[in-house]
This record gives C-alpha cells, sequence and structure tokens, in this order.
C-alpha cells in the first residue's frame, strides 16, 4: 500500500512523518449561490415567489445547501428600490432577481456586471430594459407577458361585456406610475368605444390614492370593473383588499392575473404570473452555470388564460354564458 508524507510545520522546522495508507479523500465542497430579490410587495409569502423558488428546486438548487436568497421589499414604494438595489450588490449576490419594470430599470442602472433576471415584465424593449427580445444585450434577459399592442387588455373589455351583457359603465383602476400603463389603457379605451362602453379611469399608486379610488368607485354607480396590470395592485395585500372591495359593491370585475381569481375574484385573462416566474428559474439556472444573460433570448408568454371563478359569480347571481365558459378555466 501507499503512504501518504505528511509535514507537520513547527516553530524549529519541518518535521516530516511517514503515516499509514490514507483511505478517505478531501471532498470538494459544493459552492453556494446567493440570489438577491427585489421585490415591490409588502412580504415573501406570495405565490409567484414560491412558483419561483420551486423551479429552482426542481433543477437542483435546495436553499440553505446550495442557494441562499436575500429578499428586499419596496412595499409599494418605488423611491425605495435604488437603496434595496444597492444593499443587495453589497452583499456580493451572485444574481438579481426582479419582478417589475422599474425594479428592472433601477437594477440595469446600478450594475452592468452582475446578471439580473426579470419575470412577468410588459414590453421590457419598448421600457428600454433589453436591446430587443432575441439578443438582450447587457446583463439582464428573463421572462416577459408580451409587448404593447398585444391585446390582451382590450380583452378585459370584451371579456367582462361578454359574462355581464348590461353592464355599460365600467371603472378603471390603473397606476399612471407605471411605465407600461399607457400602452394599457389605450387598448381598454379603444375596445370600450367599439363596445359602447363607457369608461372612468382612476389612478392609484399607493396605499392613500387606493383609498380614496376605491371610495369614489364605490359612490359613482359603475356597474363593473376592471384592474389593470400593476406590480402594486398584484401584491397580497391590495389584491385581497380588491377583491374584497368588489365582493361587497357587488361588481363583476376583471383583472390582469390569475391570482386574484385564487383569491376570490370573479374573472381574469392574460399570461400567468405564476408561470413567468416558475420559467424564471430557468434562466438563473443558466446564468449560473456559465451563460450570459445577453445571449439568453427574452421569453414570451406561450398562451393567454381566461380563468372564471364559479363561486364568486354564484355570489354575484351571475349565469356566465355557456359560451364563455367552455373557452374558460374554471375554479369552483
Amino acid at each position: 500500500m501507499k503512504s501518504t508524507v505528511v509535514r507537520l510545520a513547527t516553530a524549529a522546522g519541518v518535521v516530516l512523518c511517514l503515516v499509514g495508507p490514507v483511505t478517505v479523500q478531501a471532498q470538494k465542497a459544493e459552492r453556494v449561490y446567493r440570489i438577491g430579490q427585489v421585490s415591490m410587495s409588502t412580504g415573501p409569502s406570495h405565490p409567484a415567489f414560491d412558483a419561483f423558488r420551486q423551479g429552482l428546486k426542481e433543477l437542483g438548487y435546495v436553499e440553505g445547501k446550495n442557494v441562499l436568497f436575500e429578499i428586499r421589499f419596496a412595499e409599494g414604494h418605488a423611491e425605495r428600490l435604488p437603496e434595496l438595489v444597492a444593499d443587495l450588490l453589497g452583499q456580493k449576490v451572485d444574481l438579481l432577481v426582479v419582478g417589475a419594470t422599474v425594479s428592472a430599470l433601477t437594477a440595469k442602472k446600478a450594475t452592468t456586471t452582475t446578471p439580473i433576471v426579470f419575470a412577468y415584465l410588459v414590453d421590457p424593449v419598448a421600457s428600454g430594459v433589453v436591446a430587443s427580445l432575441r439578443h438582450p444585450g447587457g446583463n439582464i434577459t428573463g421572462t416577459s407577458i408580451g409587448v404593447g399592442g398585444s391585446g390582451f387588455a382590450g380583452k378585459w373589455v370584451e371579456l367582462l361585456k361578454e359574462a355581464v351583457p348590461h353592464v355599460s359603465r365600467i371603472a378603471v383602476i390603473w397606476n399612471s406610475a407605471n411605465p407600461q400603463a399607457e400602452s394599457f389603457m389605450v387598448e381598454i379605451e379603444t375596445a370600450a368605444r367599439t363596445l359602447k362602453v363607457k369608461l372612468e379611469t382612476y389612478d392609484a399608486g399607493n396605499d392613500t390614492s387606493l383609498d380614496q379610488v376605491l371610495t369614489k368607485i364605490g359612490a359613482s354607480g359603475a356597474q363593473g370593473l376592471i384592474i389593470a396590470f400593476d406590480p402594486f395592485f398584484n401584491d397580497n395585500r391590495n389584491r385581497a383588499k380588491l377583491v374584497q372591495f368588489a365582493a361587497s359593491k357587488r361588481l363583476p370585475a376583471m383583472y390582469s392575473s390569475d391570482l386574484f381569481v385564487d383569491s376570490g375574484g370573479l374573472m381574469a385573462y392574460g399570461p400567468s404570473q405564476v408561470d413567468s416566474f416558475r420559467r424564471a428559474a430557468t434562466y438563473v439556472d443558466q446564468i449560473l452555470k456559465g451563460k450570459k444573460p445577453a445571449d439568453l433570448p427574452v421569453e414570451q408568454p406561450t398562451r393567454f388564460e381566461l380563468v372564471i371563478n364559479l363561486k364568486a359569480a354564484k355570489a354575484l347571481d351571475l349565469r356566465i354564458p355557456r359560451s364563455l365558459l367552455m373557452r374558460a378555466q374554471v375554479v369552483e
């Protein structure tokens, strides 16, 4: 058997010692990656975050073993984003994950070296997040939910009208601070003119303005409600508030995300937020394994889902047309 010579350093010099055969070899420690997440949300309990982590787990990343998460929450305050991003970069994270256009732009401005992966972004080209969908360029890429003029915002009006034919006056809550909000509003207004539906638009981007808007809508006589896409509305707390408001005022409501229907809302149409975040995990995996963000094309949604909550419809005494139910994913 082969013996191993071990050199022991002492104050007097080096002592050579012969020891017996070595049967245990040093094992290479598995690298632990640090992933930073910046969210406009108020807390970590969110289905999209859970889907992202599950996606990573399915790819072999186990929290506490080979991956650690550093999460910072802006709690709906976009002005806090530069500070939160700087904090994560100071923690020397291996990669940043963001879920809103304003977060992506903030992260892109803060670093040209740390890789950035985004999820559930609207039109990242028009907003300046990436150079193009096929060739993002720089250090950022991820999953998108469509581009301007895609038409799915107009479908909110069409589908709500189809579900509740008598609706002729719809309140729309939007956030003008969202860089992509205007493109959605153009589509909504175009569809409303075609269907001869009167729109009443309400701008809300923080807790105070949202409460004021809900009070106004409650006294407006609106017959329907549309909650336009915005990370502020999608937050757990605000999502619950909006669904509860619609139920209390008996307003048939259309939402941009299936998460609202899961929370008790009537109906939603659009790409799945959960799926977008789950798919973002594949980008993280590829980048951590050596791929450059600039070489990974931005993923576009492959399908748009109509989801209807039959329990919510029953509470509103609504009979959803069979033609609509046949095209929808139904939640009992």
